[in-house]
């Protein structure tokens, strides 16, 4: 941990190949009997789409402390626009 930041914009804009929009489904449990909640890809992107980036990073890290601490640090925002300008945040593409 380097006490980075990293901000993601335009959460709204990611695109998926194939027929993850419909197929691919995120679970949860609300901790009472019978309370698995199940919600796929479209639903999710068109409520919170940040989560869907979120969950797919907090995937990606090894369960840790320090993953944990990493993954405060990640700012996710759906449009161009973010509070961050005043830190010059340096633009990457892939």
């Amino acid at each position: 941990d380097t006490g980075d930041f990293v901000v993601i914009t335009n959460a709204q804009k990611i695109k998926v190949t194939g027929n993850k929009l419909e197929d691919k489904v995120y679970y949860h449990h609300t901790g009472y009997m019978g309370g698995l909640k199940e919600t796929n890809l479209q639903t999710l992107l068109a409520k919170n789409p940040e989560k869907v980036i979120r969950l797919a990073v907090k995937n990606m890290l090894p369960r840790s402390d320090l993953s944990r601490i990493q993954l405060k640090k990640l700012k996710i925002y759906k449009a161009a626009e973010h509070p961050h300008q005043a830190q010059n945040p340096k633009d990457h593409t892939f």
